[in-house]
Formats: structure tokens, sequence, C-alpha cells
């Protein structure tokens, strides 16, 4: 086990977070547990690893700030920064309000923004470190009434690949983990956006529909601890891949639809999801 084992995690509270934080506390890695619902403080006496809860906000640079501060006087270092925190709306794009689109990004794609940008320094003058971030397989599949979270998913996977190339000369790794369906509280806590509720949109029944669909694939989709276990591999790499995608259904489905003409991928996605 190597001394690099102290990780910032976000998002740990539940689901993919919290079976990440879970597995590597038990591979011995010290794991800051970062949310805004507290996370359960654990500890693995066999292999020494454990959790530490942080009460903190991806959207709120000063609690970042404060988190990031609280670990650095403890350990004096940062070694893996996994970039977790994330959430789901729902709702055609006209029936999407600007201020609902920003909410989306705010959490998905700037709050691991803000998280980077607060550890970048640290892992900078350390001259080491890994970061990973989350993204999803709707990052390249563009998912019909969730259009706002899928651009989010994508815009967090250029980021990832472009902030590789700037911290090359530092040596700090990116790997960008990008999941399919995956069963977790996410399904449950998917919010949807004020107009798609409106009797007078034309899109709820397609939208009800829709996600009703991803809502049955996500249910019986990967286990949370399957997604970690690709995290953890990713983290023991000497050299990390620069995306990751768990499970070989969906390595296929990105080989395939990196294949296809786009107008035969949009015809897929759509017979997919009506």
């Amino acid at each position: 086990m190597s001394k690099e084992n102290i990780v910032f995690l976000t998002g740990g509270s539940a689901g993919l977070g919290k079976a990440t934080a879970e597995l590597l506390m038990r591979n011995g890695y010290t794991v800051y547990s970062a949310s805004r619902r507290l996370a359960e403080r654990q500890e693995d006496p066999n292999h020494q690893g454990k959790i530490i809860p942080l009460q903190m906000d991806v959207t709120d640079t000063h609690s970042i700030a404060t988190a990031v501060a609280e670990v650095m006087e403890k350990e004096g270092r940062i070694d893996i920064l996994i970039c977790n925190a994330g959430n789901g709306i729902a709702g055609a794009i006209e029936d999407t309000s600007a201020e609902e689109a920003k909410f989306q990004f705010e959490t998905n794609f700037f709050g691991t923004v803000n998280v980077v940008h607060e550890i970048l320094p640290i892992m900078r003058k350390q001259m080491k470190g890994k970061i990973i971030t989350t993204s999803s397989v709707a990052g390249f599949i563009p998912i019909p009434y969730q259009g706002f979270y899928s651009a989010s998913k994508a815009a967090v996977k250029i980021f990832t690949q472009t902030l590789s190339i700037e911290m090359k000369p530092f040596n700090v790794q990116c790997c960008c983990v990008m999941p399919g369906d995956a069963k977790t509280e996410f399904t449950q806590s998917r919010k949807f956006t004020q107009a798609s509720q409106a009797p007078e949109s034309v899109y709820t029944e397609k939208m009800n529909k829709a996600v009703g669909i991803m809502a049955h694939d996500e249910q019986n989709g990967m286990l949370p601890v399957e997604i970690s276990k690709a995290i953890l591999t990713q983290i023991r790499k000497k050299k990390m891949s620069a995306v990751s995608i768990p499970g070989i259904k969906y390595k296929v489905i990105s080989f395939a639809f990196r294949l296809v003409p786009n107008k035969f991928l949009l015809f897929v996605v759509d017979k997919l999801y009506s």
C-alpha cells in the first residue's frame, strides 16, 4: 500500500460516493468525505483505513476552502481528489428555465471546478497528485428530456481532459470516470423543472415516458460498488487512463457510438426513450 493515501472526496454521503469511500477505507485509505449531508464516520482497524466526514457544499467556495484547510492542517497533503457530487434535473429544453439550467451546472460542472481550483495549488506544489472526476455516459449520449444533465456531464469530461494536459508538467494525473446506469438514490432524488409539471406543457407525456425508461434502467443498472472498483483500479495505476468507462456493456456502447454517424446515433437514442 502506497503512503499516498489521503483522499478528498465530494458527494460521499450516499450512492457512488459512499460506496467509493467505503471501498477505499477497506483498502487502507484515509478518506475525507465531503458533502452537504454529513457522511458517517467509519474506521477499518484491519486495514487502517478511515472515513472522516466533512460538511461542505461544492457550490459554496467558502465552505470548500474551510474543508480543504482542515484536511491540510491535519495531514499536510492531499494525494487524491475525487469529484463525485452531482444531481439530476429532468424536463424538455423548452420547459427548463435559465435558472434551472444554471442550477444543474452549478453542482455538476461548477461544483467540480470550484473544488479543483482549491486543490490544484496544493497538488502543483507537491508536484504530484491524482484527480478523478465523475461524468456519465450521458456525457457522450444525449439523453432526451435530460439535456442539461447530459450537457453538464459532457462539460466535466472536456474540463478533465483539458486539465490533464495543463497539469502534466506538475505530475498531476487526471481521469474522467463515465459510469452508465447505476442503482443508487440518484433516481429518487431526480428533480423536475417547474414548467414540465404544468398541465399546458406539450412535452410532459413524452418526458414522463422517457424518464420512466431511464429510471427503470438505473434501478436495474450497475451496483455502486462495481463502479467504485473501477475508481480504485485507476487510483492504483501508475498512469491513470484519461477516460474510464466501467462495465463491458458501456465500453461496447461507447465504442459503437464513436463509429456510427450522428444521424443514426440520434435515431437510436430517440427510439430507446420513446
